[in-house]
Parts: C-alpha cells; structure tokens; sequence
C-alpha cells in the first residue's frame, strides 16, 4: 500500500515548540491519527527522514516517536524501513488510550471504562512510563540488534551475559554497597521467576516454609505459595519486619522474604538493629533471606541504608533487583546476587530449564548501563518522583482529614493511606476510585491474617491535573 496522502505536516501534526517534548508530541499526534481511524491498518507512514525534513527537527527526535509507538504496538517496522499502521482489532499492548483534549491541551481527561485497571493514574507498580529514555534506548537496542557479537551468538552462560552482569555489579556496587562477585550474579525475566527458582533450589514445602512479610507483596506471596510452601506472616511495623514475633513457633524458614529499603506497602525503611537481628536469625537457622529491593534509587527524606546484602557475613542474603521501576516493567529483566552457596544449584537449574532474557536486550542493556544512561535516567526522574509524592502526600492530607492517615512517603513509587475505621471497605473505595478513571489498589489482600483496610496509590504518573481528578474523587466519595 503506498505512503498515505496527507496535508504537509505542519498541519496534520502541529508541535508546540515551547512546550519541548517533541519527541511525544509526534508520538501522541499520529497515535491520535490511529486511533480515531484517520490512520487505517496497513498504511505506511512518511520516512522519519522526509517527516523530520518537513518539520525542520533533527531525525531521531522524529525516530524516537517512531519507537515508542512501535513499542507500544500502533505500528509495525523499523526505522529505517517502512512503518506501518499495526492491526488494532484488539488493544494495542502496553497502550494508554487518552482523549486528545489532555494530549493537546492539558485538560481533564476522559476515562475509558474498559480501559485495563493497571494502565489507570495512581496504579501501584508502574514508573513514568513517558519519561522513559525512548531514544537512547531504542539507539543501544538497534545497534546491538543490527550488528551482534560472534561470541554472543553462541551458547552463552546460563546466568546471563557476562557483559551486562558485569555492569549490573558495578551498579549495584556504587549504588547499593553490595559486595559481591560478577559470578554472584544471574540475569532472568522477572523477579517473580527468581523467587520462583529460589523456591524450587531451597525445596520449599511443609516442613521447610517461607516466612515474609505481613502485609507483604501479592505476587511474591503468589509465587510462593504456587511452589507448594507453607507461607508464615511476620508483622511489620515502624521499623520492619519483626522477626522475634515468629520465632519458636513451627520448624524454622528455608527462605525470608523482605523488602528492607521500601518495606511493600507500607514504605517504611528496616532499622539496622532490625537488619542484624533478621541476620543473626537467618544463619542460626541456615535459611536464605531474599532481599527484593525493588525501588531503591528513589529515596528521598534521607540517605538510604545500604543493601542488607552488603552487611551479610555469612552468605545468607541473596539480593534481587529489577529494572521495571526505574526504567519499564516491559524490558522483561530482573537480576539476582546469589549468596555463594546457591550459584551452582542455580545455575544447574537454568541449564535443564532455561529462563534467559533475549541476547540483544542483555547486549543492549550492559552498554545503556556502561554508557552512564541507566545514573543519568535516576538522577532526572529522583527529582520528579520526590516532587510528585510530596504533592499527592500533600493532597491526600488534604483531603482525608479524620477520615485516613497519609503514609511518610519517604521514598519508592507507592504510597498507603489507612483508614482510621477499620470497618471502612477498601475494596469499595477501589472500585469507586477505578470507576471514575483512578487507579488505587485496596490494601486488605496484602495482607493474609488480620487485614487492615486502606489504599495504595502509585505516584509515577501523579501530574497536577491528575492528583486534582483524585482530590475531586474522594471528596465525592467520602461520607459527609
């Protein structure tokens, strides 16, 4: 099918230039195009290169747009190559459909009704999904795509490319005072599928369970609990996990799931006489602790303490990290620093089972990593994120006088409120919220005895227009 016959571009795609973000007003004009049908299935788009010459714009900035919507499945192609319009006879994946008024204009915007829930504002669990660094990803990604490395192509090692394990080291290393070994480290798809390896390494069961968190993380219990462990809640309080309120009480743990730096949900921060005792708990028992340190470059009332990992003296804690919060869940790559005991079973399992992450997306990930994006991406987006969660901490306290008390919102992407009657129904102010286009979890199923109701708001995309929806929100729905 030939090139569509569209008005010169200045009109069809008009860019504010003093508002920046080329990049996405051209991502946002042609999805815009598909959506409401003026782009149909099959239709080939300009060239980014006679696009970028019409609007007078440098070409990647043209091809950055191009990528995300491809990314996002609205088109088809590569740079460089034709780009088509995708089939859209079903939603695109990973696509967030929003009116066109807030695209252009910044007003309200329109909910969808059978919009998924987990693409909704306030959704625990998802970053700045428009601040991610399309360009300079797409770049690395292409370029390890068009040309890889012989050695590369092979067999290669079960844990993960050498290069990127080296670099995730190096990262974790300066950010989080982990100590530790490049052979230490396996790369895989998520953290759910390390939690689920550990599980099957530990032999987890009856006789030998999981203690974690109360509330705790729903996926991890998940996990957890599909490997056929008998799972033991801890309480958490005001300083973590507390471990002295489960011991004596059954045979002891094969593994301890905690979230030391962001305690999930409720964001509070592991004191350090806490951190040794679960230390001292876990080597007298010879139990494994998992450290999911899930959020930690985003702290912001004071320096975080250093990972647990890297004040274990006795090879007790293996350390698993993601890039889903600070870059896209949709890159598919966790990794873990394994205390030295488990690098061997690990990595037999993985020889027999598989679980890799695709070659390139390693290649390309160790050179965003070694290029200096991944510290240059945290700086920009700490600050954003700090800003936002102090304006939606600040608008819920607004708003929720006498009826909820506001979570520290120290650091991380997630912020809990609970209601002080706890005979309030959080599932129903969930779906409420959700009804009106807010996407808040209820927290009672975090928890597996005792839940205490309230709700989790996620801060990644909380714009101003946005947290004013949500303060609008409760206040219609809260009791006069």
């Amino acid at each position: 099918m030939p090139a569509p016959i569209l008005p010169p571009a200045s009109a069809w795609l008009p860019l504010d230039r003093a508002a920046g973000k080329l990049e996405q007003q051209i991502h946002a004009a042609i999805r815009d195009r598909i959506l409401d049908g003026r782009l149909r299935p099959g239709e080939r788009l300009p060239s980014s290169r006679a696009l970028a010459r019409s609007l007078g714009l440098a070409r990647s900035t043209v091809v950055g747009g191009f990528e995300r919507l491809r990314a996002e499945g609205f088109v088809r192609g590569h740079p460089g190559s034709a780009m088509r319009v995708a089939d859209l006879s079903a939603p695109p994946a990973g696509a967030r459909v929003e009116a066109r008024a807030e695209t252009q204009s910044g007003s309200a915007r329109a909910h969808v009704p059978d919009e998924p829930e987990r693409f909704l504002p306030f959704r625990p669990g998802l970053p700045d999904l428009d601040s991610f660094p399309h360009a300079t990803w797409a770049r690395c990604l292409a370029a390890r795509a068009r040309a890889p490395r012989i050695h590369d192509l092979g067999y290669g090692e079960e844990n993960g490319l050498a290069e990127l394990r080296h670099a995730i080291l190096r990262h974790v290393v300066r950010a989080r005072a982990v100590l530790a070994d490049p052979e230490q480290v396996v790369v895989m798809p998520s953290a759910a599928s390390i939690l689920s390896m550990l599980s099957r390494v530990e032999r987890v069961g009856p006789d030998r369970p999981v203690w974690l968190e109360e509330p705790a993380y729903g996926i991890a219990r998940e996990t957890f609990r599909a490997a056929g462990a008998a799972l033991v809640p801890v309480p958490c309080d005001e300083e973590g996990i507390a471990i002295g309120r489960a011991e004596g009480h059954g045979p002891p743990p094969c593994l301890v799931y905690v979230t030391p730096s962001h305690q999930y949900p409720t964001g509070v921060s592991m004191s350090l006489p806490r951190r040794l005792k679960l230390l001292e708990f876990a080597a007298s028992v010879g139990a494994v602790v998992i450290e999911d340190d899930y959020d930690s470059e985003f702290h912001y009332a004071s320096r975080p303490l250093a990972a647990l990992q890297g004040i274990d003296r006795a090879g007790c804690v293996a350390y698993v990290g993601t890039f889903s919060k600070v870059l896209a869940p949709a890159l598919r790559v966790a990794y873990a620093v394994l205390p030295p005991r488990l690098v061997g079973p690990v990595r037999a399992v993985l020889r027999r089972e598989g679980g890799s992450v695709p070659i390139h997306v390693q290649a390309a990930l160790a050179d965003f990593l070694n290029e200096g994006h991944l510290r240059a991406h945290i700086r920009r987006m700490h600050a954003v994120y700090e800003e936002r969660m102090r304006a939606t901490r600040d608008a819920l306290r607004d708003v929720g006088g006498g009826l909820f008390e506001v979570g520290s919102g120290s650091g991380g992407l997630q912020l809990p409120i609970w209601f002080r009657d706890q005979a309030d129904d959080d599932d129903a102010w969930a779906r409420a919220l959700h009804a009106q286009g807010l996407g808040p979890m209820a927290l009672s199923p975090f928890h597996i005895s005792s839940p205490r109701p309230g709700l989790l708001f996620g801060i990644g995309a909380a714009t101003e227009e946005r947290i004013a929806r949500l303060k609008t929100a409760i206040g219609r729905h809260r009791p006069a």
